[in-house]
């Protein structure tokens, strides 16, 4: 009985000094490590006396640290993994945003042609003849634009500026400003998409001085659209320029992408 006691308090004694020596420690214990001490020591205590609680005790707090680092290790893991696809993800938007912008640049390049080629008919024809309303009746120039908007460029901004003055050095001329949108989308969103497209156009003429009578403003939202890929929905994001000759016969809308003779069909009038 003695034995036994003895043991118990020499047990206690040890521990205490072992949870003394812990308590030293300048950052705090993880969960697992006081279970580890406390379950090690009581198996050590039963197995082999006050030493076996030591040992034991230290036992068990080494391998509850491994268990807490071990939690730990996985949690860093799944963390790591999570940000392995935020990052694949971002990329990808990254790729498909480049991919977008250079599109957009090279739609660009062809507008900017478009317009310019545009606006030096325009000037041709009036230096031939004053006005030459009869002569520009029936040119077309589109304006292109990103996916699922109605930004205008500066550079394209400035061409558009540019034809503006010179059509109003011909008052019989009056200018259509058609908008349209690609397929993708609800035909709500598309004809407001197509409207803020054609008005962005039409506030460029205004600015630069052209009156509101001599422009017509149409919305036709994807209602024309026939495009089946990407390439070709980069052509129906646009806003078509149709110069006409006021009190003139219906003009003829004929483009690089249409047949001669081709018509389109009203749209919704601003």
């Amino acid at each position: 009985m003695n034995a036994v006691f003895s043991r118990a308090v020499g047990t206690i004694g040890l521990l205490s000094i072992s949870a003394v020596a812990m308590a030293g420690e300048p950052k705090p214990a993880p969960p697992q490590e006081p279970i580890g001490f406390v379950t090690g020591a009581v198996i050590g205590a039963f197995a082999a006396g006050p030493v076996g609680a030591v040992v034991g005790a230290g036992v068990g707090t080494w391998l509850g640290n491994r268990v807490h680092r071990a939690g730990d290790a996985k949690k860093a893991e799944a963390k790591v993994a999570a940000l392995q696809t935020d990052k694949t993800e971002l990329e990808t938007e990254k790729s498909a945003l480049l991919n977008d912008k250079n599109e957009l640049a090279a739609s660009n390049q062809r507008l900017s042609a478009q317009i310019g080629d545009l606006t030096q008919k325009v000037q041709a024809a009036q230096s031939v003849k004053p006005d030459g309303s009869e002569v520009l009746d029936g040119l077309q120039g589109d304006v292109l634009f990103r996916t699922g908007s109605a930004e205008i460029t500066p550079e394209i901004a400035h061409q558009i500026q540019v034809l503006a003055q010179a059509v109003a050095k011909s008052p019989a001329l009056k200018v259509r400003v058609d908008g349209y949108a690609d397929p993708r989308g609800t035909e709500d969103s598309n004809m407001k998409l197509s409207e803020d497209r054609a008005n962005a156009v039409r506030d460029l003429f205004l600015a630069a001085g052209i009156s509101d009578e001599v422009l017509e403003v149409n919305a036709y939202g994807k209602s024309q659209s026939v495009a089946a890929d990407n390439d070709g929905y980069a052509l129906e994001r646009r806003v078509r320029l149709t110069l006409q000759a006021q009190g003139g016969a219906a003009v003829a809308q004929v483009s690089a992408n249409e047949p001669a003779g081709t018509s389109e069909p009203a749209g919704t009038k601003q």
